[in-house]
């Protein structure tokens, strides 16, 4: 008696619901279901099946993906599997930002082809759609679970979705081109690439035992991850095995580095390691950090040669990355092949309005005007002014004189550039443009629309980088916005919504853009002028 009025009281005090929401089941015959490989078993959270380092493929160092064999009895899949090896492990961190990013570092193998599944149901023979989530960090760091953002579940919970994060091989496990020195090397320059392909063909062909539907899959992925959805749709061998993109601060890679230029990084790495072009199997064993830092060293040589020559890397500067290898990537990735391959893929794209500045400009967060305009000055000299006016024309509303210096020019240009190319292709699929404005509260402010900042708003996990978005009410309403939007993309590859004004197909004529912020509007582009003095310089 007294056991079932503790129940009344506490279904009274909507105690019964929270404690429902936080159940975790476990158990031998929880969560279990099939893959062509065996099957495996998660646990149920709040509702959501959860998977967690399921192998999707093999590889040895430098060698094309294979197929997973099979394995006897149910596979545990409970936890977080081995994320790739980092060119510079991570043995410190800043406090401040590190508090803001709030990372999970994993643990490493070069053994790390694994993907996770948040799911609502496994038995209900229900198609759901498919978010296939891709991390960033370049093309050289970061994991599936790198950032408490990436979480799964509330993405899944809130939209009846399959969610899917993946890890896959990096820098130079990833990209090194031995393909001079044989033919069983000839895809090296672009097997994290084809990593992706491997998931996406797991997708394909195992997602339906998780609730999910093959014929409705959305890649989307941020940064690095967006420079990857990019990759993705110019590749013919990932044609098919998605169905919308969603890429967020993405753009900014145009084109691939050339044969000629992976190769010869490849010669230095020999060279480094007092290699000779017969002794190239012996990359094999070299253990991780002695590779990782003769890498380096090669990227550094090659990249002097070329500024020598006058001739200008792929990217920021000579990194690991795709290249165009003439068969796993024929075309550069904002030519006309590359947009016909993915002409029928409906595009989401947009970037954060600060992106890296607060990081580039942290000491003049709390400057004064006299201190920012002097500054202004020494930078863009007889353009001062019209830099200043171009920026007080795209944001009339900032009162922070740091406001005129932490304004991006880095990913936004390449984002306007795809969208005017995509949705001028004829009989092509929509564009639908965003950029995040929000302004993080946490540190007085001081990160602003940072690189990252919309990544827990979409999905819808607010509360988990709380660190990042400081939670409160404005955050929680907005998240519902922009998660909803993603939700609705991937269903039907329009993310207009309820909760949103009326969002328009981009073209270069209307220019159409959401602005996602407290108060979400949609109006055309606002920074023309901006973007028209940063390619003059």
């Amino acid at each position: 008696m007294k056991f079932r009025t503790l129940l009344q009281l506490m279904a009274i005090m909507g105690l019964g619901q929270l404690y429902a929401q936080t159940e975790v089941i476990t158990g031998a015959d929880v969560a279990v279901t099939d893959t062509e490989s065996g099957k495996v078993r998660g646990f149920i959270q709040n509702g959501i099946y959860t998977y967690k380092g399921i192998p999707y493929a093999t590889a040895e160092r430098f060698m094309p993906v294979k197929k997973v064999g099979p394995w006897e009895g149910v596979r545990s899949s409970t936890m977080y599997g081995p994320v790739a090896p980092l060119m510079t492990p991570t043995t410190q961190v800043q406090d401040e930002s590190e508090f803001v990013f709030d990372h999970d570092w994993g643990y490493t193998s070069e053994d790390c082809l694994r993907l996770n599944v948040w799911t609502p149901r496994i038995d209900d023979n229900k198609k759901r759609p498919v978010l296939f989530w891709i991390h960033g960090g370049g093309f050289t760091a970061g994991s599936s679970q790198e950032l408490p953002s990436y979480h799964g579940e509330n993405l899944s919970a809130k939209g009846d979705v399959v969610v899917v994060s993946i890890n896959h091989r990096l820098n130079i496990l990833g990209f090194l081109d031995l393909s001079a020195y044989g033919d069983k090397y000839k895809t090296s320059a672009n097997n994290s690439m084809l990593d992706i392909v491997a998931a996406l063909d797991w997708v394909k062909t195992n997602i339906s035992n998780f609730g999910g539907d093959p014929n409705n899959v959305t890649i989307f992925g941020q940064s690095g991850g967006g420079a990857k959805v990019n990759t993705l749709m110019a590749m013919p061998k990932a044609e098919g095995l998605f169905h919308k993109a969603i890429n967020q601060s993405g753009s900014f890679r145009g084109s691939l580095s050339k044969k000629e230029t992976t190769r010869a990084i490849a010669a230095e790495v020999l060279k480094e390691l007092s290699l000779s072009e017969n002794q190239v199997d012996s990359l094999q064993t070299v253990p991780f950090d002695k590779l990782s830092a003769a890498g380096s060293a090669a990227l550094q040589t090659v990249a002097e040669q070329m500024k020598a020559e006058g001739v200008v890397p792929v990217g920021m500067s000579l990194n690991w990355g795709p290249s165009m290898d003439g068969t796993v990537l024929p075309h550069d990735l904002m030519s006309e092949e590359a947009f016909e391959l993915s002409k029928g893929i409906p595009l989401m794209l947009g970037t954060t309005k600060n992106e890296f500045t607060p990081f580039m400009n942290g000491r003049f967060f709390n400057a004064s005007e006299e201190e920012v305009m002097t500054h202004i000055k020494e930078m863009y000299k007889d353009k001062a002014d019209d830099y200043v006016a171009a920026v007080k024309k795209a944001y009339p509303n900032d009162t922070r004189p740091s406001d005129l210096l932490d304004i991006d020019a880095t990913f936004r240009p390449g984002a306007v550039f795809q969208a005017n190319k995509k949705s001028q292709l004829e009989n092509g699929a929509p564009v639908y443009m965003y950029m995040f404005t929000w302004q993080s509260p946490v540190f007085d402010g001081k990160y602003k629309a940072l690189h990252c900042m919309e990544l827990p708003f979409v999905f819808d996990n607010v509360e988990r980088a709380r660190q990042m978005t400081g939670g409160g009410k404005e955050a929680h309403i907005l998240a519902d916005k922009m998660s909803s939007a993603w939700i609705n993309f991937a269903k039907t590859g329009n993310p207009n919504h309820d909760s949103l004004p009326q969002w328009p197909e981009y073209d270069p004529q209307n220019t159409a853009t959401m602005f996602f912020d407290n108060t979400c509007e949609a109006k055309p582009q606002h920074d023309k002028d901006f973007l028209a003095l940063m390619a003059d310089r």
